[in-house]
């Protein structure tokens, strides 16, 4: 019997409720799968109706479409011959489960369902389904009528059980259940298993996937094994991006790694890998101890083989170990947004993209995203990628034969930027820092003045109320100067979204049809607050709604020298403002100034918030040690009352403006700490005073207990 067997995993872009094409990327992945000469193909979590379903899942309709989907693949012959792991839900005694189906020649092996569901941040598994809570049990599944003949029967073992083949046994771990302090994995290796296939819907955030590599690769470090994992990759209809990154490891060692983002539909990567070598691996005495007492799985036999008999091709050999690759956060954030946009654009049937376009870094940021995704378009058309040129064409209108040759020359078809000036308020700098930003990356630009429309809407005021309202600068007050300003931020918005409708129309676009409108309201400015309700904030997307202002200007600074833009050095080195105020010449509006905390505050406190998951009193209590006389992040160190007054201004802000998240613009999906209301944030948005407070009132007492001590500590001093 030979040792040496080829496995493989797929990145697979599937679409919540496609399940047409869902069944077609996951054929055209098993025949890929059987190309490279593999005879396990794994694929992602809930493949067949897609990961991002949410509701949907409750719906009857759903699982009877996902076991018709099955019943195609089950009789396509040209799958046949490999052993299948494929993912779908599936209703067992009217309770719902997430599983893996486990088939081969056009029959299912085992039903595995989900043993640990996730439930925190933006999963809800535990709303759609039931966990399989009886570890090691089975039972039997009757299956529907339309797949009696096919199997010969009309059961099936549902249940935590594995896979025993003539050579080896195989077992299954879904996505959550590798981050559990105990997984699968464990018992099953002890059990004998040797090659444990993990099968994710596992969405991208910055910095992520190190953890996840390590994970993954501890799980065969410590117990031997060989480690097959599947994800999801690009934007199946939410806010998530799915980033992919199938790889395969044994033992400990990286031998097979898909890309982490890429324009490619079907994406499947393999690797040969000895069996014996798993053996020698689990040879440790202290591990056969441990072995004999572990749990025992049910073994689901069939008479294939993984590998083939003697090894006698000598060609075939185990693949060797690779480097783990890893994107910079800069190129992170180029290229999951980029490849989202693509998604959501060629899937929603929209023209294109429009940018308000500031000449500020945030908007600056959306804009560079978007020659970021043209650029990878450009890239996938000249690897000859069928569906990206087919989608290219349709969008974009070109005739056979046609396609765009650069970046710019497609974002000029599809991308429409807009300044929207004031003559008072905007300045000669921001107009001509927007107007280079379109000319480079090759956007479509109009420029334009709002003034009638703000002047309109102010007369509104001075006739009906007689009231002359004034800014700041000129004497007016608070009330008087954020009317003035929204008015200027909320005609924008309709501006916008006026001449999304009708751009394609006056360009003479083929089709016509409308642009969808981006958002550039960064993550700190929605925990903050510090945007105006319905302004240019609202739009259909947002590709930096969870990306704070540090990260988008290192993206900004790596896009300036990859993607070759030098005016973005302008964008980096001008002070952030709102430009809603005149500009006088002791006076310029500054970000920072009106909201009282830097970008940097401002990270620190949505981190602490979110992830440590700190209030008022907890957070200062953290910070008036990590910002005091020994800070360590190279700041200024703040004393107890400086920490505390930040704190509570933050708290306050935070509390007030809370009630705009909840019309906040759907944004993608890149940071832990994401102020979103709608999935991952979820919180009130009508506050009591925090000043009133027990939590501002603990900070008063220890700040009390700390000038007190230290009052004491200086009169011992003097005493001494």
């Amino acid at each position: 019997m030979g040792h040496l067997i080829t496995v493989a995993t797929c990145n697979l872009n599937q679409w919540a409720l496609d399940f047409d094409g869902n069944t077609k990327r996951i054929i055209e992945s098993i025949h890929k799968a059987k190309k490279v000469g593999a005879s396990l193909r794994v694929g992602p979590e809930l493949e067949i109706c897609g990961y991002g379903c949410l509701d949907h899942l409750l719906e009857q309709d759903l699982y009877l479409h996902s076991l018709q989907c099955l019943e195609t693949i089950l009789r396509d012959e040209s799958c046949y011959d490999i052993l299948l792991d494929v993912g779908m839900p599936i209703i067992h005694r009217n309770v719902r489960y997430n599983c893996r189906v486990i088939c081969f020649n056009g029959k299912i092996l085992l039903i595995r369902p989900k043993l640990y569901l996730a439930g925190d941040g933006n999963y809800r598994e535990q709303r759609f389904f039931t966990p399989w809570l009886r570890p090691q049990y089975c039972e039997d599944y009757y299956l529907p009528r339309m797949l009696w003949k096919l199997q010969g029967s009309n059961k099936v073992r549902i249940g935590d059980a594995v896979i025993s083949t003539p050579d080896t046994t195989i077992g299954c771990e879904t996505c959550e259940e590798l981050f559990t302090p105990d997984p699968p994995h464990n018992h099953m290796s002890l059990n004998g298993v040797e090659i444990i296939t993990n099968s994710s819907g596992s969405h991208f955030t910055l910095r992520k996937l190190n953890t996840r590599m390590q994970l993954i690769m501890e799980a065969t470090r410590k117990n031997g094994g060989i480690y097959i994992y599947a994800n999801q990759q690009g934007c199946d209809g939410d806010r998530l991006y799915y980033d992919g990154c199938a790889m395969i490891i044994c033992n400990g060692k990286l031998l097979a790694q898909g890309s982490q983002f890429s324009l490619n539909d079907v994406e499947v990567v393999s690797a040969t890998v000895d069996l014996e070598e798993v053996r020698a691996y689990r040879y440790a005495p202290s591990r056969g101890l441990q072995a004999v007492k572990a749990p025992v799985y049910e073994r689901v036999e069939t008479p294939f083989e993984l590998s083939s008999e003697g090894d006698l091709d000598l060609s075939r050999v185990p693949s060797p170990e690779l480097e783990p690759r890893y994107h910079p956060p800069e190129e992170e954030i180029a290229l999951c947004t980029g490849a989202y946009l693509w998604d959501y654009l060629r899937r929603c049937g929209a023209a294109g993209y429009l940018v308000p376009l500031s000449g500020g870094i945030d908007s600056c940021a959306t804009a560079t995203i978007v020659f970021s995704m043209c650029r990878l378009v450009i890239e996938a058309c000249t690897a000859g990628n069928e569906q990206v040129i087919a989608d290219v064409k349709r969008i974009a209108a070109y005739g056979k034969g046609q396609l765009p040759n650069t970046a710019e020359e497609l974002c000029n078809q599809i991308f429409h930027t807009v300044y929207m000036g004031m003559s008072k308020q905007s300045s000669a700098e921001t107009r001509q820092r927007a107007r280079d930003l379109a000319e480079a990356i090759g956007a479509y630009h109009v420029n334009l003045d709002i003034d009638e429309i703000y002047h309109a809407q102010r007369n509104l005021v001075v006739n009906t109320l007689n009231f002359e309202p004034k800014f700041k600068v000129e004497g007016g007050t608070v009330a008087e100067n954020l009317m003035l300003q929204n008015i200027q931020a909320r005609s924008r918005m309709v501006t916008a979204y006026e001449f999304a409708q009708i751009l394609p129309t006056t360009r003479e676009r083929p089709g016509g049809g409308s642009l969808l409108v981006l958002g550039s309201a960064n993550v700190g400015e929605s925990l903050r607050g510090y945007f105006t309700k319905y302004d240019c904030s609202s739009a259909d997307i947002n590709p930096i709604g969870s990306i704070d202002k540090s990260d988008l200007k290192r993206f900004i600074a790596w896009a300036e020298v990859n993607f070759n833009l030098p005016c973005l050095h302008e964008f980096l080195e001008a002070v952030p403002t709102a430009e809603l105020e005149p500009i006088t010449h002791n006076y310029v509006q500054s970000d920072e100034a009106d909201m009282g905390m830097t970008y940097p505050e401002l990270t620190t406190f949505g981190r602490l918030r979110k992830v440590d998951k700190l209030g008022p009193y907890g957070m200062f209590q953290r910070l008036v040690h990590e910002w005091g006389p020994r800070r360590a992040d190279g700041g200024d160190p703040f004393t107890p009352v400086q920490v505390a007054e930040k704190v509570k201004h933050f708290f306050h802000y935070y509390a007030i403006n809370r009630h705009k998240m909840t019309t906040i613009t759907p944004a993608l999906h890149c940071n832990d700490y994401s102020p979103d209301d709608n999935r991952f944030d979820l919180r009130p948005f009508l506050y009591p005073s925090f000043w009133k407070n027990i939590g501002f009132r603990s900070i008063d007492q220890d700040l009390a207990r700390m000038e007190a001590k230290e009052k004491a500590s200086a009169e011992e001093d003097t005493v001494d």
